[in-house]
């Protein structure tokens, strides 16, 4: 039934891979390389040519057909676009699940099936799907389900929380079931030790070797305003500007007996709250606020109206925690932890699990009260 499979290619060593192990399956194999960001940073530098160069490497190496797509402008609209507007208003947003839902898993899924004539896409994920690494499960009666990697540590399930279900349906995971280090080994193996030496992209891809500070200055003018120590109501010092700074982030300010931590930011006075104490109890609340739900798979025993029990992270690198999840009018959830968590952030997503499945997410858009309430 998939005969033709497009893999996105992206200069590494998990998408090389994940190339190799389908052409050794047999299927007819094209590759795309994915065009999303064309800046130069300020030293001359853009990690996306020499990831361009090593796909084609790649590609030649393995006999298969390369395409270079350009998706500059829709990434500027949908993923770098919102990344500024939110950091405009003081929200730290999440460009990876971003991408994901709006580039790889839509527009990308589109072109291959249009436009190169796929069956279905591959990628370099470390995640599963129900309908197996090459899609060998698959019915078309049956619901598909997004299950975790093998590798706890590279899992990034997190990131494709947010996608539609018609792209999952029709993607492969060949590497899903595998550990990092078995994907390098194996590389090396088949002659393609030169991607599993190359050194692994971390971060915002469209940062590049700039520090983020000084990278979101270019975008956003900087507004200075009043560092406010919030249980005293002192001002402590003075910031940069909002979009400087993330809930739980450590603000160094001299002469201060402790360390002051980002609790709060007020948009409309331009001030940033702080606590002393990264343990701090305001930092922490065992309720979530999240709006505009994917559900991947809707759980069989959630009945409409009903407590969902699952799990719940909002950083992808976190232990699991259980919480229970209502979904007030279909666009609305809220999320009860059955733990207290640390600077819950606004922007970021709610995810949630049971067992090896990953549901879905929602957007966060306030933590609930901290464990020390004030009216303030």
């Amino acid at each position: 039934m998939f005969r033709r499979v497009v893999v996105g290619v992206s200069g590494g060593v998990d998408s090389a891979v994940t190339a190799y192990l389908l052409k050794r399956k047999g299927f007819d194999v094209r590759a795309a390389f994915m065009k999303n960001w064309d800046l130069i940073d300020e030293n001359g530098y853009c990690s996306g040519e020499q990831d361009w160069l090593d796909a084609q490497k790649l590609c030649r190496q393995l006999d298969i057909p390369l395409e270079q797509v350009n998706f500059v402008k829709d990434y500027w609209l949908e993923v770098f676009g919102s990344f500024l507007k939110d950091y405009s208003a003081g929200i730290t947003p999440n460009p990876d699940i971003l991408c994901n839902r709006h580039i790889k898993f839509n527009l990308f899924y589109k072109h291959a099936r249009e436009r190169m004539g796929a069956d279905a896409i591959a990628t370099g994920h470390y995640c599963r799907s129900s309908f197996g690494p090459f899609l060998e499960n698959y019915t078309e009666q049956d619901r598909v389900r997004l299950l975790t990697g093998v590798d706890e540590i590279k899992d990034q399930t997190f990131f494709l929380s947010q996608i539609g279900t018609e792209a999952l349906r029709r993607t492969m995971f060949p590497i899903g079931g595998m550990m990092k280090r078995e994907v390098k080994a194996l590389a090396a193996e088949v002659g393609l030790e030169a991607f599993a030496r190359k050194k692994e992209s971390m971060g915002i891809c469209f940062v590049g070797k700039r520090s983020f500070q000084d990278f979101i200055g270019e975008y956003i003018e900087s507004k200075p305003g009043g560092f406010v120590d919030f249980e005293t109501g002192r001002v402590v010092g003075e910031h940069k500007g909002l979009h400087h700074w993330t809930v739980g982030q450590k603000a160094k300010i001299g002469g201060c007996l402790k360390p002051y931590f980002v609790f709060r930011k007020d948009v409309e006075r331009n001030v940033i709250y702080l606590v002393a104490g990264t343990d701090h109890p305001l930092l922490r609340t065992d309720m979530v606020f999240a709006e505009d739900p994917v559900w991947l798979n809707r759980p069989d025993d959630w009945v409409r109206g009903g407590v969902l029990r699952c799990q719940f992270r909002f950083q992808h690198t976190k232990p699991l925690v259980g919480c229970s999840v209502i979904e007030t009018d279909g666009h609305k959830v809220f999320v009860k932890l059955d733990e207290p968590l640390r600077a819950i952030t606004p922007g970021q997503y709610a995810v949630f699990y049971r067992n090896e499945e990953c549901f879905g997410s929602a957007r966060i858009t306030k933590p609930g009260p901290s464990m020390v309430y004030s009216d303030r």
